[in-house]
């Protein structure tokens, strides 16, 4: 006769953030979304969403990301739970965790490269 009322399930609604061309950050960026990034960082960021890096974007530091597609410049560590995704006009130096990996030709790839999944336990203790 009465039927119990079922809460409805939250959604979710994961914002995308930009941080624009002639943008410089120094820091650490967090975000549950998604993040575009066409300035210049140097620190940490650790995305649970895709980031993107555009093609004139210069990064040093460490992300941690779920999926990553890279135009730009990335110098440091980077953990990739997903897809790491290299467009043809990327540079990457340093060391890479990822699941899966797709270069572009021309792509630049100067790294120690870990493909056995990633494992953020080493960064989170260290970092």
């Amino acid at each position: 006769m009465f039927s119990e009322k079922k809460p409805k399930p939250e959604i979710l609604i994961l914002e995308r953030n930009v941080i624009g061309k002639n943008t410089s950050f120094v820091g650490n960026l967090i975000s549950e979304g998604d993040f575009r990034i066409d300035g210049n960082v140097e620190g940490t960021i650790n995305i649970k969403g895709k980031i993107v890096i555009g093609k004139d974007s210069i990064i040093k530091g460490t992300i941690i990301c779920g999926d990553a597609d890279i135009e730009g410049i990335f110098t440091g560590k980077l953990y990739v739970t997903n897809t790491l995704s290299l467009k043809s006009n990327a540079v990457i130096n340093g060391e890479v965790n990822i699941n899966k990996l797709s270069v572009e030709p021309g792509a630049t790839f100067n790294a120690s490269c870990n493909m056995k999944g990633v494992n953020y336990t080493d960064e989170k203790n260290n970092g």
